[in-house]
């Protein structure tokens, strides 16, 4: 199976979307077959992390329930990475699906927001 990195680089040319083809300065935390997970770009909070489906689709219930599962799974994964890393107080956990509810680029993505008592 391809890794996330050989396949963003065939898609590089095709794609404008930030998700199918991360900057290549992104660092990848995690990647399974179905999802990958990276340090937010523009972070709430240090360790703010974003599940990514590799499927392009804007609308997380267009994804099927075995990528949904994937992505949950991965999710868990980050989590206990940011513990070790950063030692947050707890966490926010958000999908936001449509420009309504505050989603700005049209490719599902999961944050995983670490949360600081006093920040």
């Amino acid at each position: 199976m391809e890794s996330l990195l050989e396949t963003q680089f065939k898609k590089m040319k095709e794609s404008i979307c930030p998700f199918c083809n991360p900057d290549s300065d992104r660092t990848i935390l995690l990647e399974n077959e179905y999802a990958f997970a990276m340090l937010d770009k523009f972070p709430v909070n240090e360790g703010h992390t974003l599940i990514i489906p590799k499927r392009h689709t804007a609308d997380y219930f267009d994804l099927s329930t075995e990528e949904q599962s994937h992505c949950w799974f991965m999710l868990n994964k980050a989590k206990l990475i940011l513990v070790e890393k950063f030692n947050p107080d707890g966490f926010n956990v958000g999908i936001n699906v449509g420009e309504s509810a505050g989603q700005t680029i049209h490719h599902v993505h999961l944050h995983l927001i670490p949360r600081y008592m006093g920040c």
